[in-house]
């Protein structure tokens, strides 16, 4: 299997993320939206960075009980009900990032909703994986 982050010269620097990943491996994951919901169904975690280092160890124990792991991630979106909350936390989501999943960056995007499915939620992260 191979991931190659591609980030061309001629755009902007990225910055916790990568432009572009291609793949090629043999099994391909789509990974479900998770958000910080706990083993019982409860959304756990005051503010936007404790949800989403517990959607993040959502989303990494499904892409490992697929037989992943973090490096194998070619593609991340993260929904969020506040764009601006998220931009002020970008430091310490990165640093959550990098502890939870390394220094290897799928390709990502941002987007803002009005609304998850579950209420309580501030961010919701999904992704696409390579598998060797």
């Amino acid at each position: 299997m191979s991931l190659r982050r591609i980030n061309p010269a001629e755009l902007s620097p990225p910055t916790g993320f990568s432009h572009a990943v291609t793949a090629t491996g043999r099994s391909l994951v789509m990974l479900a939206g998770q958000t910080a919901l706990d083993s019982s169904g409860v959304v756990v975690g005051d503010g936007l960075p404790a949800q989403f280092e517990r959607a993040l160890a959502n989303l990494l124990t499904a892409l490992r009980a697929a037989g992943g792991t973090p490096a194998d991630l070619a593609r991340l979106t993260v929904h969020t009900t506040d764009v601006a909350a998220y931009r002020a936390c970008a430091a310490e989501l990165g640093r959550i990032w990098r502890e939870s999943a390394g220094r290897d960056y799928p390709a990502m995007a941002v987007i803002g909703v009005v609304g998850l499915w579950d209420e309580q939620a501030l961010v919701e992260l999904d992704g696409i994986a390579v598998l060797p």
